[in-house]
Order: structure tokens, then C-alpha cells, then sequence
């Protein structure tokens, strides 16, 4: 079964981006998908991708509208209710 998370359209944040969700799932496989247009970055349920650790990664400021004007689409359901970050489940049957 495929893993959740987004998919993101190629940046320069994207190396940070991929190392703040590793870090965020210490515990957990965090794959990535390489299409050069867009990474797919993925692990079993739930993804945790929070802001502190992106700006850590980064070195500055970010605010998670940011990643999402990143996200093209993403797998999974997505929990955005925080501003500080983002978790992906799966819709529960």
C-alpha cells in the first residue's frame, strides 16, 4: 500500500523540505520519489511535516502556506488545522 504525504513541484527548498520530513519521522521509512518536475516525498501513515523543522533545515522563516503553494497534490488525507504543520492519515473506512 502506498504511502501518504506531498508531492511538491521542484525548488530549491526541496533538499530541506525532504530532511525536516526525515526528521519529523524518526521512526519511519520517509521515502522519496524523484519525477524531476515534482518529488513525491512518502512513509506509512501518519506524516508529520511540522514548520520549526523546516526552518531549521532552511535557516529561516516558513510559513507552511509556503509548502503548500509547493504542494501540487498530495496522498492521504490531509490535517492542516495547525498553522505550524501538516499531517497526512488515511481516510478511515
Amino acid at each position: 500500500m502506498p504511502g501518504v504525504g506531498p508531492i511538491l513541484r521542484m525548488s530549491d527548498e526541496i533538499d530541506g523540505i525532504i530532511q525536516a520530513a526525515r526528521d519529523d519521522n524518526p521512526d519511519k521509512e520517509v521515502r522519496v520519489i524523484d519525477r524531476h518536475a515534482y518529488v513525491r516525498i512518502e512513509c506509512d501513515p501518519p506524516m508529520l511535516l511540522t514548520r520549526s523543522s523546516i526552518e531549521k533545515e532552511l535557516g529561516r522563516d516558513y510559513p507552511m502556506r509556503e509548502l503548500e503553494m509547493l504542494m501540487s497534490s498530495f496522498n492521504g488525507v490531509i490535517d492542516s488545522s495547525n498553522s505550524d504543520q501538516l499531517i497526512w492519515t488515511r481516510k478511515k473506512v
